[in-house]
């Protein structure tokens, strides 16, 4: 009988002794108030405790650290087993204020410049190519809008593909590498 119950107990005791061990976090609450000067709560101290649900391996030194220059919040770390735990903290009335908002006035810079077509799609367009002594010339249709020195597509024939022009002026136009 009083094997067993020797047995029984070690038995029993060795789950208990092997039951894994967390990070205490109210000690971690302690801590970041000592680290902010002020408690849990307070303007400049957490905004609230640290969630005791948390399962953290247990650190033999924890660091802390400002997160930003802001002071929004304090980094909590361990390196001995790996983790880290950002504390969010309640920001005094007298924290510097948000940037104030981008307001663009408007100026006196000019508009951009909207191109103007001296041939638009559908006009009748003559397309005329020579050099000192002949002149050749074909009328068609644009198939497309067209700025000065701008080429474009002209339909000639129903039945052909149309023919790259670069426009002159309002209805009349060049084959490319011609010139007036």
């Amino acid at each position: 009988m009083l094997r067993t119950f020797a047995f029984l107990s070690v038995a029993i005791a060795a789950p208990l002794a092997a039951a894994p061990t967390f990070q205490d976090t109210a000690a971690i609450d302690r801590a970041v108030a000592a680290f902010a000067g002020h408690g849990i709560g307070e303007e400049g101290g957490a905004r609230t405790p640290v969630d005791s649900r948390l399962r953290l391996a247990t650190c033999p030194m924890v660091s802390m650290a400002w997160r930003s220059d802001a002071h929004d919040a304090v980094v909590v770390s361990c390196t001995g087993p790996e983790w880290r735990l950002f504390v969010p903290m309640r920001m005094p009335a007298t924290a510097p204020k948000a940037a104030a908002p981008l307001v663009i006035e408007p100026t006196n810079a000019p508009q951009p410049i909207r191109p103007v077509y001296v041939i638009k799609r559908g006009d009748p367009v003559t397309i005329s190519a020579g050099s000192p002594g002949f002149t050749i010339t074909r009328e068609g249709v644009a198939a497309g809008d067209a700025i000065a020195g701008g080429r474009f597509l002209v339909k000639v024939d129903q039945t052909r593909a149309p023919v790259q022009a670069v426009a002159i002026a309002a209805g009349r136009a060049t084959l490319p590498g011609w010139t007036e």
